[in-house]
């Protein structure tokens, strides 16, 4: 690429609605409404209702029409993956992050430079979603939110066979499941089916709609039925998803003594499964862990590496002492919502 090319912080950079690109006129997960929004994926701390017009895969908009309203855009732009669109003179290519269903890394080229804004990624393989596609670039722009060595998750078939086993030690308690009600929940389920087990999967109603969208998107869950009060006796010995905050309130105690399980990547830390009163933690998570994370960077090749959305001045950090030219981006709005 071209050394006369004016540098990527020149026409990318974090503005007071988030990360804008200037020649395109459009914004990468702004948080709050603009006129033109490029969305990674559907959490809401990246996408939020309100823009005059949404580009993102066709999952993410129906997630945001579910979460939102078919109303919560002034427009939408379903782009197919790999498919690139010229915005004002700026290509733009979305290419799988292997987040959630739907999830997309921004590749973003203009006057002979490439950005990829990574959004929330993972490596691990997810049969809910298209895996992670690395690509090349000037600069990456990456989510920082497990960036500390201690965090390497395990595997997702790994931790069902603890939840089995779990189940074949406690068959006359419900094993209620706290994942997150977007991604993580359906991936668990999924995962669940792939080792076997074949009974109705019950179904905290917060969980439900999302879970019945990913069915309908094309994802097979088998069967899925909704946990009422009525079927508390029946689901002795079962399998209840719900969201991590169901764990311990009012609802839980219909089930008698459950065995309280968490399906996240902070479940590596045991204070935190301590804190949430977790009697089985599950390491699952669906961002990126240390490993992957230094993996993926030296992969892409990127001269620049800006870090957000976590523990982004322990990675930049660590890249300086790889001799990588790396920088905190920090961007108002995100959090842990995924995981």
């Amino acid at each position: 690429m071209s050394s006369i090319s004016p540098p990527v912080d020149s026409w990318l950079y974090p503005s007071d609605a988030g990360l804008y690109c200037e020649p395109g006129d459009f914004y990468v997960d702004p948080h709050r409404s603009v006129d033109r929004a490029v969305i990674t994926h559907g959490h809401s701390d990246h996408a939020r209702a309100g823009h005059g017009a949404v580009l993102a895969t066709r999952e993410t908009i129906e997630i945001m029409k579910v979460r939102y309203g078919e109303s919560c855009a002034g427009a939408f732009e379903p782009q197919a993956l790999g498919a690139p669109i010229s915005i004002n003179g700026v290509s733009v290519r979305l290419m799988p992050a292997g987040h959630i269903l739907g999830s997309a890394q921004v590749v973003i080229e203009w006057a002979g430079k490439r950005a990829v804004v990574s959004g929330d990624y993972k490596r691990a393989r997810d049969p809910t979603c298209e895996p992670f596609e690395p690509v090349t670039c000037d600069v990456f722009i990456t989510e920082a939110t497990f960036a500390l060595p201690v965090f390497r998750h395990e595997k997702a078939e790994h931790e069902v066979e603890k939840l089995l086993g779990s189940m074949a030690a406690e068959p006359d308690r419900t094993h209620l499941i706290g994942a997150y009600n977007l991604g993580k929940c359906q991936r668990m389920i999924r995962v669940i089916r792939d080792a076997g087990y074949d009974t109705p999967i019950y179904l905290h109603g917060a969980v439900i709609a999302l879970t019945e969208l990913y069915q309908r998107l094309g994802i097979d869950l088998g069967d899925i039925r909704p946990a009422t009060t009525e079927d508390s006796k029946l689901l002795r010995g079962g399998i209840v998803m719900c969201p991590p905050s169901a764990l311990g309130d009012r609802w839980s105690r219909r089930f008698g003594d459950p065995v309280n399980a968490f399906a996240s990547g902070w479940m590596r830390v045991r204070g935190r499964a301590r804190q949430h009163g977790v009697e089985l933690p599950l390491v699952v998570s669906d961002h990126v862990d240390w490993p992957e994370l230094i993996a993926t960077i030296l992969e892409v090749g990127a001269e620049e590496i800006w870090v957000t959305h976590g523990r982004e001045d322990a990675l930049v950090h660590y890249l300086g002492t790889l001799g990588r030219k790396a920088r905190a981006l920090t961007l108002v709005g995100r959090d842990e919502e995924g995981e």
